[in-house]
């Protein structure tokens, strides 16, 4: 692994922590999904964690009524605690389980109840500020890459032992 250096106004996801920290983000953050801005804040955090993009967590009021569907499954991180997932609906798009929330997080991370994290790669689009974001690899990881950060980013094949 050849670690990114970062250039001016960049940062290094390999200097994030682990464990994670959460940040407040005041850019504007767009979702589009079947041509639809489904959800826009300029009042999200982000989980920044060693080796990977930040997550957007977007407050649940950012998302238009009746664009999040509750969906089956759960799951758990040794962070956050148990989420649970959502459909997002947008356009007459549906798209299923790429969304998720902590009803109940750990106390470090108390400050995302009520908001909603999703994948990038299952919607149209993903903006910051102006910038249409990149998924972070793989289709496990809800990582959000910009121009803002250098990686190289977990979840690409050969990337899971990192």
């Amino acid at each position: 692994m050849q670690r990114e250096v970062p250039g001016p106004g960049q940062e290094s996801v390999w200097d994030y922590p682990r464990p994670p920290r959460l940040e407040q983000r005041h850019e504007r953050v767009r979702v589009v999904l079947g041509g639809v801005v489904i959800a826009e804040t300029t009042d999200a955090w982000c989980v920044l964690e060693t080796s990977h993009p930040p997550t957007y967590y977007l407050p649940r009021n950012a998302f238009l009524d009746g664009s999040l569907r509750g969906a089956p499954g759960t799951s758990f991180c040794e962070w956050k605690g148990d989420a649970s997932y959502l459909d997002l609906l947008g356009g007459g798009a549906v798209a299923q389980r790429s969304a998720w929330t902590y009803a109940d997080p750990t106390p470090g991370f108390a400050v995302i109840t009520d908001h909603v994290a999703l994948y990038p790669a299952a919607v149209d689009a993903c903006f910051v500020d102006d910038e249409r974001v990149e998924p972070q690899p793989g289709g496990f990881y809800g990582g959000w890459i910009t121009s803002r950060v250098v990686g190289p980013f977990k979840g690409a094949p050969g990337t899971l032992g990192w």
